[in-house]
């Protein structure tokens, strides 16, 4: 499916190929590259992980780093004005799924996947939607177990795909976190 870039893929690219490798160096992916005008500010956001979760410090260290990446480096592209907003955080609980690693890594996590258009799988006819167990993943399907049905899913024919939030996890999150955090609660470091 050919597409064009618009403005704001471009600025979100370019700042995705100057974040990941400062994310690297602090031990962190990249997982999300947002770039988009909220209210009369532009805002680029960066989503980050790593084993284990991301903390408030993690979040600050790359803001830390990147901001002057950023400014050096001229962004946004095309604008000279350069005025924007960076914030740096976790993906939260319901993490989107993006690369074949991402779905290998949540093996056995609940999940929900969409399609571009209706897939007709064995048992699970017509579907746009498919929530369930992930199973694993190669470099061509993700494998999910819906409603009892083992299906493979074509990584090509997946617009959107993210983690879903298990009863049990908010209540490890909870004793984790002294009781004290939602789990859908984001760190953010904006600079």
């Amino acid at each position: 499916m050919a597409t064009t870039d618009t403005p704001r893929e471009t600025a979100a690219d370019c700042a995705r190929q100057i974040a990941e490798p400062l994310a690297r160096t602090l031990g962190l992916e990249v997982v999300e590259v947002e770039y988009g005008r909220e209210g009369p500010r532009m805002v680029l956001r960066i989503f980050i992980d790593k084993s284990g979760g991301v903390g408030l410090e993690d979040c600050t260290a790359l803001s830390h780093a990147l901001g002057p990446a950023l400014d050096v480096e001229g962004f946004p592209p095309g604008d000279p004005t350069g005025g924007y907003s960076l914030e740096v955080s976790s993906p939260g609980l319901e993490r989107p799924l993006r690369k074949p690693a991402d779905f290998r890594r949540f093996a056995g996590k609940k999940a929900q996947v969409k399609t571009f258009a209706k897939l007709e799988l064995p048992g699970l006819p017509g579907r746009r939607t498919f929530g369930g167990t992930l199973l694993g993943c190669d470099d061509e399907r993700v494998e999910l177990l819906v409603d009892g049905a083992r299906c493979a899913i074509p990584l090509s024919a997946i617009a959107k795909a993210h983690l879903v939030l298990e009863e049990d996890a908010f209540a490890g999150r909870r004793a984790e976190a002294g009781g004290s955090r939602h789990p859908d609660e984001k760190t953010t470091a904006e600079r």
